[in-house]
């Protein structure tokens, strides 16, 4: 039965014409990504129809904890996810099913050791987020539903989506992941608003756990009716790692894992840094503003996890032109996707703002922090594409490099110069100026990556594809 499934596979990685073949793995991954946009907006459309900025701050300041979920995601589902994409370039089947089984079991070890620490340490853990004696008792009752019970399915349905995108299945990953938003975005309201359950951010806490279980059923039915056809085994015979194995799943693991915590610090910083100016309305046009800005974001991340299976098979096939040929197609369609959302956003940012809240002063901070924000989207194009091609690659220890350039090195020191020059307000261009030096840094590195490629498979590529 693996046999069949095998081919339809090859036909797509290695001969299928390029545009085909990238629409087929990115499209589904990119609006599965967009809906995911779209519940993370629910939540804060319905909790702004409150009106409160306390119940909008509480969203904000919880959403370090659930980008914290994004470590374990990439630890072992983009680590054990791009491992298995290699394995099945050198058609190396059983290593494939070793590699899901051992991501998946230390995954749930690990999301269950995360709810564990989220509810032990919750107070200390709610001051670090920046929460006040306004706004402490209202981020407690998101998170408690949002980590504390939900850290196991909103991690374990990531990353079996990640498995399934792996071996090519786009469109299974985008209905898992989908299945879940939507239902999340037709409970908000029941939850949230007065005319339901009026539970305000607790409400859209417990919307996004229910959402999540959901997901997580589908994909174990997905894998119990898909038995010997699919390559992505949670047995736990194969669970148990050699050496090999969790050296291959580590090394891109590690780094992208890295780099989300990464992302999570300079989050928190600042979201601390919007805090201290003692403006709850700030606080929650920040939080809006950010989310607003990921649907972009969310796009480019969506392409470039897309093709990630792609580029990782044809490069254990040697068959580096094809995976060239990927990048550069790739690149074009999502510049100038990126270009025209910056135009939007700087155009019609006091408007995008008012969908979410009515309040004049959340407003007038949002637009700010909007427009100055979305000057970084055309250049993540070329940054999400960098990172997702060394992953794709085994090459963690690059993309763990740019994680630290931009965290540690730029956003973050950006981040402390801007607020001390132009204060709240300059705190939304930090990520531009980031984003627009890692761009350049980005064309030549990957430059320098595939000439390398090319030099080391000089005189032994497969016959290349169009």
């Amino acid at each position: 039965m693996m046999q069949t499934r095998d081919d339809n596979k090859i036909t797509l990685f290695e001969r299928t014409p390029i545009p085909k073949a990238v629409v087929t793995l990115a499209i589904p991954t990119v609006i599965s990504s967009l809906v995911t946009i779209i519940y993370n907006l629910a939540d804060t459309y319905f909790v702004g129809y409150l009106n409160d900025p306390v119940q909008n701050s509480a969203v904000t300041l919880a959403s370090p904890v659930l980008l914290s979920f994004i470590a374990v995601n990439n630890l072992f589902g983009v680590g054990a996810g791009t491992a298995m994409s290699r394995a099945l370039g050198r058609k190396d089947y059983d290593r494939v099913m070793r590699f899901a089984s051992f991501g998946f079991y230390s995954a749930l070890l690990f999301s269950i050791l995360f709810s564990v620490c989220i509810t032990a340490f919750r107070m200390p853990l709610l001051h670090l987020l920046g929460a006040d004696a306004s706004t402490i008792d209202a981020t407690y009752d998101y998170l408690f539903w949002t980590g504390c019970c939900g850290a196991v399915p909103a991690i374990l349905n990531v990353v079996m989506a990640n498995f399934v995108r792996s071996e090519g299945s786009t469109l299974h990953a985008s209905i898992g992941t989908m299945s879940g938003c939507i239902l999340n975005i037709i409970l908000d309201p029941i939850f949230i608003l007065p005319f339901g359950l009026d539970m305000g951010a607790a409400g859209a806490g417990l919307a996004t756990f229910l959402s999540n279980c959901v997901a997580c059923i589908y994909f174990f039915v997905l894998l119990y009716v898909r038995r010997g056809k699919t390559y992505c085994s949670v047995d736990p015979r194969k669970a148990l790692p050699t050496k090999q194995i969790a050296l291959e799943v580590f090394s891109v693991g590690i780094p992208a894992s890295i780099q989300n915590l990464l992302n999570v610090t300079g989050m928190t910083v600042l979201n601390n840094f919007v805090a201290a100016s003692g403006s709850t309305s700030a606080v929650a046009a920040i939080g809006i503003a950010n989310k607003i800005n990921m649907i972009p974001m969310y796009i480019g991340m969506g392409v470039s996890q897309g093709i990630m299976p792609l580029i990782g098979y044809n490069f254990a096939s040697r068959n580096t032109k094809r995976m060239k040929d990927c990048l550069f197609f790739t690149v074009k369609i999502t510049t100038s996707v990126m270009v025209a959302m910056m135009v939007i956003y700087l155009v019609f940012a006091p408007g995008l703002i008012g969908l979410f809240i009515k309040d004049a002063d959340t407003i007038s901070y949002g637009t700010a922090f909007l427009r100055a924000m979305c000057l970084a989207v055309p250049f993540q194009s070329f940054d999400f594409l960098g990172v997702g091609v060394y992953q794709a690659c085994g090459k963690g220890h690059i993309s763990l490099v740019f994680a630290i350039c931009r965290k540690i090195v730029l956003e973050i020191p950006a981040l402390f110069i801007l607020n001390a020059v132009w204060p709240v307000y300059g705190l939304g261009y930090a990520t531009s100026i980031t984003e627009f030096v890692l761009a350049i840094a980005a064309v030549f590195v990957l430059r320098n990556l595939l000439r390398s490629i090319e030099k080391d498979n000089a005189g032994s590529l497969p016959a290349t594809s169009k």
